[in-house]
């Protein structure tokens, strides 16, 4: 049974180090996941790897049925998701390329689906969300990072914006008074769902540009897609090192 995956986001819609092997169409109570699960190698680990925007990349960040994409992982047997997601730097340490290993979460999305016990047939659950991301698996992908020689931030407080538009100025200066590091899209309710079914998950952040007011200009496509070809390239190392 294969009991890790991988979720990637934008900049990581297909994982080349991975030999696929299965491709599984799922259907859940919760409706369709972004994408069929793919399952491969790795190293010499099997691993299930699924596109968060789909694949094509069509689906934004507000309509991902997050609950169907875990659910399904649930399914397939996962106990343990490395989230990729790329994001805006927003502290200095933030530059783009950078990769991040985020520890808390703020979010700020909105009318989203974001847990499985809205159902009034289930009794009323509050998971506890004092650390939204597995302690253990960060440190596995922090030393994975400081075995694979890639620089990368072991900790900083991530962001989550509704989108799919970019922030405004205003916003982020906001967010970095609230103590974000980093602004995504993504994030949750994705965490939360996967604590609600007792999976271990933690998130590998890649910076694909400064958030809005953190550099001179707007920002453009091209700039993200060029850091985002640097940035996934070693988050893809640092994958392979922490699952061999």
């Amino acid at each position: 049974m294969t009991t890790l995956a991988i979720i990637g986001g934008t900049g990581l819609g297909q994982l080349a180090e991975l030999t696929a092997t299965t491709r599984k169409a799922i259907d859940t109570p919760y409706g369709k996941p972004s994408a069929d699960y793919i399952i491969g190698e790795l190293g010499a680990r099997e691993v299930v790897f699924l596109a968060r925007h789909g694949n094509p990349h069509t689906i934004p960040p507000h309509k991902i049925n997050y609950r169907a994409n875990i659910w399904g992982l649930k399914q397939l047997g996962v106990e343990t998701i490395i989230a990729v997601a790329a994001v805006g730097g927003i502290t200095p340490a933030m530059a783009p390329a950078h990769l991040a290993i985020p520890d808390q979460i703020i979010d700020y999305s909105y009318d989203r689906e974001h847990t499985f016990f809205s159902d009034t047939s289930h009794p009323v659950t509050h998971i506890d969300f004092t650390y939204p991301y597995n302690p253990e698996l960060r440190d596995a992908l922090i030393d994975a990072a400081t075995r694979a020689g890639i620089a990368a931030s072991p900790s900083g407080t991530y962001g989550c914006t509704q989108g799919p538009r970019l922030e405004s100025i205003a916003e982020i200066k906001r967010m970095e008074q609230d103590g974000c590091d980093l602004v995504g899209m993504t994030g949750m309710p994705e965490a939360a769902l996967a604590k609600e079914l007792n999976m271990r998950y933690a998130a590998l952040a890649v910076v694909a540009n400064w958030a809005a007011g953190k550099s001179d200009g707007e920002i453009t496509m091209s700039e993200i897609e060029q850091n985002l070809h640097v940035g996934m390239a070693n988050a893809a190392k640092v994958l392979k090192m922490c699952i061999a």
